[in-house]
């Protein structure tokens, strides 16, 4: 696993405050922990918007079931994170992903999965405004989530 840089742990951060301020007690924000895909496969994303839930899964890692929205944040895994990450995402019913690409300063959103693959996939630039599916009143922008330094 390659190491996080200042970056990609910038925007993990900046999201994870942007999150718990917009969603606080409607969702759990979780950052770099363990989900449950299948018995082979417990990958832990960057940030995961989760049901909420009194106990915040204390008695398991959340399942697909759990999960409102993925987000992987990508410098320099994006071809693994395309061929690999995604496809196993959408195989395990992820609702909708967000891939962050700090390099080209967009982030790709999957949504809409038909078979075991994602059939919508939007690009967003800085100056766009992007919302969440599971909560389509709560809005930020590309440059929210990339901040201003990057």
């Amino acid at each position: 696993m390659a190491s996080i840089g200042i970056p990609h742990a910038s925007c993990v951060r900046r999201l994870d405050g942007i999150f718990n301020k917009l969603l606080s007690g409607k969702a759990i924000f979780d950052t770099q922990n363990p989900i449950d895909l299948n018995d082979e496969s417990e990958p832990q994303p960057d940030l995961v918007l989760l049901r909420w839930r009194e106990d915040y899964y204390a008695v398991k890692h959340p399942q697909p079931e759990d999960i409102f929205l993925l987000i992987e944040v990508v410098d320099s895994t994006i071809k693994y994170d395309w061929e690999v990450k995604i496809p196993l995402y959408a195989e395990n019913g992820i609702f909708e992903v967000w891939l962050i690409d700090i390099n080209q300063e967009l982030v790709e959103v999957y949504r809409e999965i038909v078979g075991n693959s994602y059939q919508q996939k939007q690009q967003f630039l800085r100056g766009d405004r992007l919302t969440i599916q599971a909560f389509d009143d709560v809005s930020l922008t590309v440059d929210e989530i990339l901040g201003m330094g990057n």
